[in-house]
């Protein structure tokens, strides 16, 4: 069943180029990335369903290792259609560096994982969310986007952060938004050395998304449009000043709030 060699996994903070990242590393026909993946929550629904719901059923019959094999086995499936050349897969999820979900991987899929983490200001992370509800007409309140714990951007923080304080085993590569639009070249260099892949010259005039999503599911158009060359952020700041402090006092004080 399984079709692939390497199962590599792309997390961090939205809106800091990981869709960009993407349509690049998916021009070497090796590498399979496309976008949101699936495959984190239903290991973990899996998971639970097993020491919840099934515990009784599963340890009545010594069926431990089923339930192991079970969870194992969805990276496999969901990804069984993939061509025959794409050996290697790019899971983008950013629930990934989240410790329990560490754990899943390294219990289920790779004692030796490899997370790629995409960092941007949370500044500029709220301020593109922003441009992005007004061009679709829609409202935001940008106050909701930095409550604790929150989706999607302040749970994807404490999980950027668990990596940098839990990367003594060089499990996680921690890659600059600003790095990949401006040294994009010295950039992709740096995460096939570290996934230890042999280098593939990529075209970073001709980027287009070979496995595009549907954003009408998620009610934002544009969310995830890729440019065929790469585009430097518009850099200017379209919040109220209010927002602005929150995001700063939170950019400047990152590792005091979520030790």
């Amino acid at each position: 069943m399984k079709k692939y060699d390497q199962f590599v996994c792309l997390s961090g903070l939205p809106r800091s180029g990981s869709t960009l990242l993407s349509a690049i590393l998916s021009q070497n026909p090796k590498i399979h990335a496309e976008g949101n993946s699936a495959v984190c929550q239903l290991m973990w629904d899996l998971q639970q369903s097993c020491v919840n719901n099934c515990k009784e059923q599963i340890n009545a019959n010594n069926r431990q290792n089923t339930a192991s094999d079970l969870i194992s086995t969805i990276p496999q499936i969901y990804y069984n259609n993939i061509s025959d050349n794409e050996k290697i897969v790019v899971d983008k999820c950013r629930s990934w560096t989240l410790p329990d979900n560490i754990e899943l991987l390294q219990k289920h899929i790779d004692k030796k994982i490899k997370i790629i983490v995409l960092m941007r200001p949370i500044l500029e992370v709220v301020n593109s969310f922003n441009k992005l509800y007004k061009k679709n007409n829609m409202s935001i309140d940008c106050n909701e986007l930095l409550t604790l714990n929150s989706d999607p951007i302040m749970r994807s923080l404490n999980g950027l952060l668990y990596a940098k304080h839990h990367n003594t085993d060089n499990t996680f590569l921690f890659i600059n938004y600003i790095d990949l639009v401006e040294n994009t070249e010295a950039t992709i260099k740096k995460i096939y050395k570290f996934c230890n892949w042999k280098y593939f010259e990529h075209n970073f005039n001709n980027i287009v998304s070979k496995y595009k999503e549907n954003d009408s599911v998620y009610n934002l158009s544009g969310m995830h449009d890729v440019y065929p060359s790469i585009k430097k952020p518009d850099s200017a700041i379209v919040l109220p000043q209010e927002i602005i402090d929150k995001c700063l006092y939170i950019d400047n004080n990152i590792n005091a709030l979520f030790v």
